[in-house]
């Protein structure tokens, strides 16, 4: 069996491209199920042959997390998993059918985000103090993300060689290592330039963090948490009365550009989401949106 995980690493790593953390979560949830396959004597403690296990075997695995009061979503992504590992084993002929190849996924709630109005954000922004280094490093990675609709961890690992502000872009490198261009407006442009050339310049660089945009005191990156707390504390200073976290300003970045009529495989671009039905969501922000898109190209509205 070790060496079925091993081939299976090697393949989420070479021919899917997965992340480190990712291949990790991967084969964690196949090992989740061979071990309960042991731990309920569905198998005997010298192991069952892979190609033993059954579709039934797999949904007696599936209702024991259900039991745990295990999320939904959990559920779903173990699921996923599993699934992964089986088809990966049909790939190398070494079984002939997936046992799990019609298994549904537990349904999920979709929740509908946060969004700051265009007004909150501007708040934000105007509270920031724009007399200190701090303050001005702050304006910018604010307007950044806002106006590029970049998660925490890519702001944070933003480099000067991946700024293209020349052209009007920046390079992103996402989730699963996965490179997407991204265009910035001028406004975040002439911040983050200000905030290079008056700012960051004055501070000692630690060695390996040179390339790195945005940097604290100490000269190195900054961490996800420390961009959490710049933003919890300009929310309270603006009086916003909602739960704002670094990701909210994606999802308002998303849901304004959607209200302003911007193509939603676009924005599926512009966010690097995988799938379409992830970027949607931000459609029922905007009842707007759907209702006209009816009227334009439906051909019984056009008539």
């Amino acid at each position: 069996m070790l060496s079925l995980l091993n081939g299976y690493k090697a393949y989420l790593q070479l021919e899917k491209h997965l992340s480190p953390k990712s291949v990790e979560a991967y084969i964690h949830d196949v090992n989740m199920l061979l071990s309960f396959l042991g731990n309920t004597g569905i198998s005997d403690t010298a192991g069952m042959s892979i190609s033993q296990v059954s579709t039934k075997d797999v949904e007696a695995f599936l209702k024991s997390l259900l039991d745990t009061g295990l999320a939904a979503t959990s559920q779903a992504r173990i699921l996923s998993g599993i699934k992964s590992f089986f088809k990966f084993l049909v790939l190398e002929k070494i079984i002939y059918a997936s046992p799990v190849e019609l298994l549904e996924a537990p349904k999920t709630k979709r929740h509908l985000p946060d969004v700051l109005t265009y007004g909150e954000v501007e708040a934000m922004l105007d509270v920031i103090d724009m007399s200190t280094p701090e303050g001005r490093r702050n304006r910018a990675i604010l307007e950044t993300m806002y106006a590029c609709g970049l998660r925490v961890s890519e702001v944070v690992s933003l480099k000067i060689s991946m700024l293209h502000f020349n052209d009007g872009f920046v390079r992103i490198i996402g989730k699963g290592d996965k490179e997407r261009l991204v265009p910035v407006g001028n406004s975040a442009i002439k911040q983050v330039d200000d905030y290079l050339q008056y700012d960051r310049v004055h501070i000692a660089i630690k060695k390996g963090n040179e390339d790195i945009v945005f940097l604290n005191r100490r000269g190195a990156a900054l961490s996800r948490v420390m961009v959490f707390i710049i933003i919890k504390d300009l929310v309270e200073k603006a009086g916003i009365q909602k739960t704002v976290s670094p990701h909210t300003f994606r999802h308002s970045f998303a849901t304004h550009l959607i209200e302003g009529g911007a193509d939603l495989r676009a924005v599926q671009d512009m966010l690097g989401h995988e799938s379409i039905t992830t970027t949607e969501i931000y459609t029922h922000l905007d009842r707007r949106y759907l209702k006209e898109t009816i009227d334009r190209f439906h051909p019984l509205s056009r008539h």
